[in-house]
């Protein structure tokens, strides 16, 4: 096995932990179980006697080395810790910048920076968060006022590539946000306000409508679970069937201002359902409004990333949801999905 390679590009957590599966799996060789007679693939009493300092509790694990990752791993998220190293960039680990940035541009700039960015979010491991608000508004922002005010189709082209190009950390910076109800840091009173206020500048700029990521996601997809009351669960569709596909994606993206008000309704949450109603109305009025005093620029700037928002979404739930299943839909041991992690 020793021709196990961790790509270099992967995060410090998940090398920690395939370096750790590798060990487990070069440990457990032919020498601890190998026959001496012709009963191969059995072991000798004499070998399954001996007990090497390595094979604690069993072979092939190595205790003190999963103990020894183990207080590693949770050292990278503890702040007070040695070890701890917050995110920062999308690309690379902190630890690999002194690397890769002149000397002096690291420790007058990024050092600074992280040192700073510690305090503005909520976490002290989330700095990266803070550096996609920055990415947002020093470009996505600046870019869409400026199709409005002097538009060209190139510069409209460019916009939407660089806005389906953010539209996945965006999105998950938002799952943090909307499970945490915010991503900054609570100790001054200009954050609070930030914080809840900037999703209403990005979230159109990136596909989303204000607010339905929470009501839908939160409030109706963690408690249905995929069940057959969730609204994207596949259990109902045949996954092989085109027409199947086009008429789940078509209904989230045609109907969902109508089904998730209506779920809340039925579940006698009037409130939420009133609230994600006026929130998704009022987003379309708002497009609709943006239209009619600038066609072109709303195309760009709002129309195409809401359209591949919604198309992402649902193709992101057909393929993780594919493990659903029929006879007990609402268990949470029978049914699965496959997550596909990625450099």
């Amino acid at each position: 096995m020793s021709n196990l390679i961790v790509a270099p590009d992967l995060t410090v957590h998940d090398t920690i932990v395939l370096q750790n599966l590798i060990d487990d799996i070069e440990r457990y060789d032919d020498k601890h179980l190998a026959p001496t007679d012709g009963d191969e693939g059995y072991a000798s009493q004499e070998s399954l006697g001996e007990k090497s300092k390595d094979d604690e509790p069993c072979r092939g694990v190595s205790a003190q080395r999963d103990a020894k990752d183990i207080r590693k791993l949770k050292g990278l998220n503890d702040a007070t810790s040695q070890d701890f190293e917050p995110s920062v960039f999308s690309s690379f680990d902190l630890r690999d910048l002194p690397h890769k940035l002149p000397a002096v541009f690291y420790q007058n700039v990024v050092v600074p920076y992280v040192a700073w960015g510690r305090k503005i979010v909520r976490h002290e491991t989330d700095v990266i968060m803070l550096t996609h608000l920055i990415i947002y508004f020093t470009l996505s922002v600046p870019s869409a006022i400026m199709l409005f005010r002097n538009f060209n189709y190139v510069h409209g082209v460019v916009h939407m590539i660089m806005q389906f190009w953010f539209t996945g950390t965006y999105t998950l910076m938002m799952h943090q946000h909307i499970h945490m109800n915010g991503i900054l840091s609570k100790n001054w009173s200009v954050l609070r306000f930030f914080d809840a206020a900037f999703p209403y500048i990005t979230d159109p700029l990136m596909g989303h409508t204000w607010n339905t990521y929470f009501y839908h996601h939160v409030k109706h997809h963690h408690v249905e679970g995929n069940g057959p009351h969730d609204l994207s669960s596949t259990i109902r569709y045949q996954r092989d069937d085109i027409f199947h596909f086009l008429h789940y994606v078509g209904r989230f993206i045609f109907l969902v201002w109508f089904d998730l008000p209506r779920y809340f309704f039925r579940k006698g949450q009037t409130k939420n359902g009133l609230k994600t109603g006026f929130w998704e109305l009022g987003n379309y009025a708002f497009l609709y409004t943006m239209y009619c005093l600038h066609s072109k620029a709303t195309t760009f700037v709002f129309l195409g990333p809401l359209a591949l928002m919604r198309l992402g979404l649902m193709v992101g739930n057909w393929g993780q949801h594919a493990f659903v299943d029929a006879d007990e839909p609402d268990s949470d041991f029978r049914s699965s999905i496959t997550l596909i992690d990625v450099p």
